[in-house]
């Protein structure tokens, strides 16, 4: 695979020459609605086993290009370091080592039911997932729960060899709740009904995992909040169950804020299998225009969570979208829309606009004027984005990484994910 970005005057037929790849290879690869009319400055994911010199490029250049290094290179073509490279010379590409990754992903139904739409999502990205993480399951304060529509999920899981995700939140009326948080870590009956409901329904659904995303709890629930996970586990562990959190995107361990204070990163490490770090909405709905997940606050994370814990529990975060914010900002004022990577192409093209790429942050972007008048600031994650926090995960030599959410069109993510990774399953 190799990214390429597009350049005024590029086309999929001068693309499928230059790389020595079919048309229809590099249509289906990004899943291109329009192919005929490319965006300057889109990314795509171009399929290839072979590499044409270009004139003014080095070992160097073209290594970066692959996303290889320029000695892996050099030693795959049996080529001296100091040779110069010939203009249409052909280079073999290296395949990337397949190290073994965990993914998972979140999949929402809404309203209810579940949409043809989001069947077929999980239809197709299943073989991608070590698990499939139907989200959620709603607690009741009697420490009954409030299953989420299932439809074939179980069974299209099962055909793909994909493990089940259990996800249990606190989630009250579209918000997660303080005070329900705090009765299920507090509360010795109603966790008591929790666990027996959590384990009864893992056993009859055959959930692999259960996961815990209790969020927006006050600090002085920090211990509480440990001392039920570890009761959680012990009950897990005796019924062959693994026991996963969600870790807010914390840097240090005091981090203060309603969303981080209660989540303890060490004690976690210790009583979990895994944690996923919920490393995104840095730029979220109701905040300022930026990117989602931006790769220097990403890593901060991630560095400080390895002071607490080994990197094999670590499941690295991933946002499948991104935002379209009208200008100017006003905090409390008209939120941002949510939209897909494949959708912010298309309104980039529809609105004429070039899609520019931030180095610092990792990701890319566009503004545009509305019919209204209005204008518009949008970040969103491609190839290149993605590639970033691959990168990161190789680098760090994390467990693997974690979707929200299926749904949203993405086709680069999953090609990159398999053609770079081995992905467990049959946990």
């Amino acid at each position: 695979m190799i990214i390429h970005t597009v350049s005024r005057g590029d086309s999929v037929y001068l693309l499928s020459q230059r790389y020595q790849t079919a048309v229809d290879l590099i249509v289906q690869a990004n899943e291109l609605d329009q192919p005929e009319d490319l965006v300057v400055g889109q990314a795509l994911v171009i399929p290839i086993d072979s590499y044409t010199v270009q004139p003014g490029e080095s070992l160097y250049l073209i290594a970066q290009k692959l996303n290889t290094t320029y000695q892996t290179l050099a030693a795959y073509n049996d080529l001296s370091l100091e040779a110069p490279l010939l203009i249409g010379q052909v280079l073999a590409v290296p395949k990337p080592a397949e190290r073994p990754i965990v993914s998972n992903a979140y999949i929402e139904p809404s309203g209810g039911v579940v949409s043809e739409r989001l069947q077929q999502s999980a239809r197709s990205k299943a073989p991608y997932l070590t698990y499939l993480a139907p989200f959620t399951y709603r607690v009741n304060r009697d420490g009954t729960l409030n299953p989420p529509p299932l439809d074939d999920f179980p069974a299209i899981a099962e055909a793909n060899g994909a493990a089940l995700m259990m996800v249990i939140t606190n989630l009250e009326e579209g918000a997660f709740s303080e005070e329900l948080g705090r009765l299920i870590l507090t509360d010795n009956t109603v966790q008591t009904r929790l666990l027996d409901e959590i384990i009864q329904t893992a056993t009859d659904m055959n959930y692999r995992d259960v996961h815990f995303d209790f969020e927006f709890l006050p600090a002085e629930l920090k211990e509480s909040y440990n001392d039920f996970l570890r009761r959680a586990k012990q009950r897990l562990q005796a019924n062959d169950l693994l026991l996963s959190t969600a870790l807010a995107p914390k840097n240090r361990a005091d981090q203060p804020g309603q969303w981080y204070a209660a989540h303890d990163y060490k004690a976690h490490g210790e009583i979990a299998d895994m944690v996923v770090l919920m490393t995104y909405e840095w730029g979220y709905s109701g905040g300022p225009p930026m990117a989602v997940s931006p790769i220097g606050p990403v890593r901060a994370v991630v560095e400080y969570a390895l002071t607490e814990m080994p990197a094999e529990k670590i499941l690295l975060g991933q946002n499948l979208y991104g935002y379209d914010w009208t200008l100017p900002y006003e905090p409390g004022g008209e939120y941002a829309r949510a939209l897909s990577p494949n959708q912010a192409i298309q309104l980039a093209r529809s609105m004429n606009q070039t899609i520019q790429y931030d180095e610092e942050a990792q990701a890319p972007f566009f503004n545009y004027w509305d019919a209204e008048g209005n204008q518009h600031e949008v970040w969103f994650e491609d190839a290149r984005s993605i590639q970033a926090k691959f990168d990161l995960i190789r680098e760090l030599n994390l467990r693997g990484i974690s979707y929200w959410k299926l749904g949203l069109a993405f086709p680069q993510n999953w090609l990159l994910l398999q053609d770079q990774f081995a992905i467990v399953k049959n946990v």
